[in-house]
C-alpha cells in the first residue's frame, strides 16, 4: 500500500518540497524536527493528552518525516548518512510514542497494557531489524503483514479515537503487539525459505 500512496501523492508532496527548497531547509533538518515532534507527542500522551499527542504526531511529525526523502532526492543530496539517520530516528520516534503510552497506562495501574506496549515496541524493533538483517545477507526483507506504514495507520486511528473512547489506545496497543510480532516472524520464515 505504501508504494501505491507514494506514487499518487506527488501533487501534494511536490509543492511542499519546492517550498522547502526555496527556504533552503535540509532533509536532515526535517528528519530531526519530525523526531523531536514525535517526542513532544510522546510526552503529551504520557501526561494524559492522548488524542492531542496523536494529533501532533499525525499532523506535524509524520508529514515532516515523510518529506525528508523527497526533498533529498529533489536537491540531489540523497546519501547513506541521511538514510541511516532517517531509519534510526524513525525507531526512536516510534519508541517515544509507545513509551508515552506505557507511562500513561502505568499511571492508571493498567499493568497488562504496559506489558502489551513493550511487546509492541519489541515487535516494531524486530520488524525493522529483520528487514535490515535479511537485506544484509541478500534476501528481500520488506515482506509480511505489517510494515511501518501499517503501524502508523493503527497509531493514528488509536490515538485520535482516544478523543471519543478511552478503549481506543488499549485496542490499538494490543493490535500493534500482535501484528508487529507476527510480521517479524513472517520475515524470519521468509529468510528461512530463501537461504
Amino acid at each position: 500500500m505504501e508504494p501505491y500512496i507514494k506514487a499518487r501523492s506527488g501533487f501534494i508532496v511536490d509543492p511542499i518540497v519546492k517550498a522547502f527548497r526555496a527556504l533552503h531547509i535540509s532533509p536532515d533538518a526535517l528528519t530531526i524536527t519530525g523526531f523531536l515532534l514525535n517526542c513532544v507527542a510522546g510526552v503529551l500522551i504520557a501526561f494524559g493528552f492522548v488524542w492531542q499527542g496523536g494529533l501532533v504526531m499525525t499532523a506535524l511529525a509524520m508529514p515532516l518525516d515523510g518529506l525528508d526523502g523527497p526533498l533529498a532526492r529533489s536537491i540531489g543530496v540523497k546519501s547513506k548518512w541521511g538514510a541511516f539517520l532517517d531509519s534510526t530516528l524513525d525507531r526512536y520516534a516510534e519508541a517515544a510514542i509507545l513509551l508515552g503510552l506505557a507511562w500513561n497506562f502505568l499511571e492508571h495501574g493498567q499493568n497488562w497494557h504496559v506489558l502489551a506496549t513493550f511487546v509492541a515496541l519489541l515487535g516494531s524493533l524486530m520488524v525493522s531489524y529483520a528487514r535490515a538483517r535479511a537485506e544484509s545477507i541478500g534476501v528481500k526483507g520488506d515482506v509480511g503483514l505489517f510494515s511501518r506504514f501499517g503501524r502508523f495507520i493503527i497509531l493514528v486511528i488509536g490515538l485520535l479515537l482516544a478523543a471519543v473512547s478511552p478503549l481506543a489506545p488499549i485496542v490499538m496497543v494490543w493490535a500493534l503487539a500482535i501484528l508487529s510480532n507476527v510480521t517479524a516472524v513472517q520475515r524470519m520464515l521468509h529468510v528461512s525459505r530463501n537461504t
